[in-house]
This record gives structure tokens, C-alpha cells and sequence, in this order.
């Protein structure tokens, strides 16, 4: 087994590695909506337009997040936007866990909910947020996402284990082992990049814009999409050497193709 926590095979200039492509099916775990949009969902449109399959799980509903808005009245909102969010992108199957929003806890509760997910949709990656307390550019990441993002890894490897939640069996959930790799979006140290440039970066634009009620509610600290996401891949693109791209931590679970020692 390896996990990627430093850049690999990096000199001064060269690019960074594109992700791996040779998949089906990817399962991206946000702790909130709009988690996803803030670069993530134009990779996902990239990936749907290959014919990939990419569920959406999400720990809350996001009803802490507008300031003026009640969360009884928020939470359903952020859904709302949310499922059209992702349908810009190709994504179909939106799930909400309902943990509590703001307050979620990494833990036995937290793992098993989306070993839960990882079981029923069976990925062979997982997508998700910095588990870090600093993110890309030096940001201190939020509590959820930090939560969210560690059970999610930890998630991936429990998935495979008959004897961690065994309950799950008495659902009809098997345990599914095929996780390949997991990929933190906005990491302060990105090892790998998928070029969005063009139509990828547009869909996701179109993503993010669908939570327009959130984004007002931001209030003075409001943006628009378009400018925001354009930057941001822009940003990123000269780390892979395309025009626009987005970068991801991306720990590796299982060996590709024969373990070193048999080669």
C-alpha cells in the first residue's frame, strides 16, 4: 500500500500528473452543498461526458449556512440547489446523510454512513475535501470538511472489511474492496491535476451557479461564479500544463498492477 503525502517525482517546472483516468465510477463525499462546485463538479462534468458514472454524498443539508435564513427553511433550499447543481454536471443520484451542519463529528457514526454509500454504489474512487486544518493557498479548512474528508478516507479501506460494521450485511450491502484511490480536492499540496479547460470548466461554472441563493446570502462576501471558478483553474492549469485544471491530493490504496516486489 502507498499514500502520495509528498509531490512525487517533482523537479523545479515539471508538471504534475494527470489523474488516472481508466475507471467507471466515482463517488465525491462533501460535507455541505455547494462543497462540491467550488472546482471539483467541473472535473465531474469532465468525467460524465466520458460516459463515468459520479454519485454525490453530502453529510448535511447546509441549513447553517445562510446567515438571514432559518436553518428549517435553509436546509431544504441548499438541497434544491444542490440536486440542480449537480445535474449541470451529469450527476443524477444526489444523497443527504443528514448530520448535523456545523457540528459534525469524525467517528464510528460518520464512517459507517459512508461506508454505507461506498458499499451500495461501489466507486473505484473517491472524491472529497482537504482533511487538513490549512488548504490550498494557506486557508484554514472548516471543521465539517476537515471531518468529512478523513472519514471519507478512512471510509474507503473500512468498505472492503466484512467485520468493521457488520451490520451492514443485514442491509444486503457486501463488502466492496475496489476503491482504487481517494482524491482531496483544494489540498495545500496537490500530487495529481485533471484538466477542465473548455466545456468542463463551463459545466462546472453552471454548477456552482445553481446555488444562487446561497451565494446572495453570503452577503458582502458574495462573488460571482464565472470570474471565481475561472481564476481558480487558471491557477491551477500551469501545475499540469493546460490552460485550466483541477488539483487534487490523491492517496493511493491498492497497488497498480504487480506489487513492486513481483516486478
Amino acid at each position: 500500500m502507498t499514500t502520495h503525502d509528498e509531490p512525487v517525482g517533482l523537479g523545479p517546472g515539471t508538471p504534475l500528473p494527470a489523474l488516472p483516468e481508466d475507471w467507471e465510477r466515482c463517488l465525491a463525499v462533501a460535507a455541505h452543498p455547494d462543497d462540491i462546485e467550488y472546482g471539483t463538479a467541473s472535473a465531474v462534468a469532465r468525467w460524465t461526458a466520458q460516459g463515468k458514472q459520479v454519485t454525490y454524498l453530502l453529510a448535511t443539508r447546509g441549513e447553517a449556512g445562510i446567515d438571514g435564513l432559518h436553518p428549517d427553511a435553509a436546509g431544504p433550499l441548499r438541497e434544491a440547489e444542490e440536486r440542480a447543481g449537480a445535474r449541470e454536471v451529469g450527476v443524477e443520484t444526489v444523497e443527504f446523510l443528514d448530520h448535523r451542519d456545523g457540528t459534525v463529528e469524525y467517528g464510528p457514526a460518520l464512517r459507517r454512513d459512508i461506508v454505507r454509500s461506498i458499499r451500495r454504489q461501489r466507486p473505484e474512487v473517491l472524491v472529497t475535501g482537504a482533511r487538513t486544518v490549512r488548504m490550498i493557498g494557506g486557508m484554514v479548512n472548516q471543521a465539517d470538511h476537515r471531518a468529512v474528508g478523513l472519514a471519507a478516507l478512512d471510509a474507503a479501506r473500512d468498505a472492503g472489511n466484512r467485520w468493521i460494521f457488520p451490520e451492514l450485511a443485514d442491509e444486503g450491502l457486501e463488502p466492496w474492496g475496489g476503491v482504487r484511490f481517494v482524491c482531496f480536492a483544494g489540498a495545500e499540496r496537490p500530487t495529481h491535476g485533471v484538466d477542465v479547460s473548455g466545456e468542463p470548466l463551463e459545466r462546472g461554472i453552471a454548477s456552482l451557479a445553481a446555488h444562487a441563493e446561497y451565494t446572495k446570502g453570503l452577503g458582502a462576501a458574495a462573488f460571482e461564479p464565472r470570474p471565481f471558478l475561472t481564476w481558480v483553474a487558471r491557477q491551477g492549469g500551469p501545475a499540469l500544463g493546460v490552460e485550466a485544471a483541477v488539483l487534487f491530493d490523491v492517496y493511493t490504496l491498492a497497488f497498480e498492477g504487480p506489487p513492486p516486489w513481483e516486478r
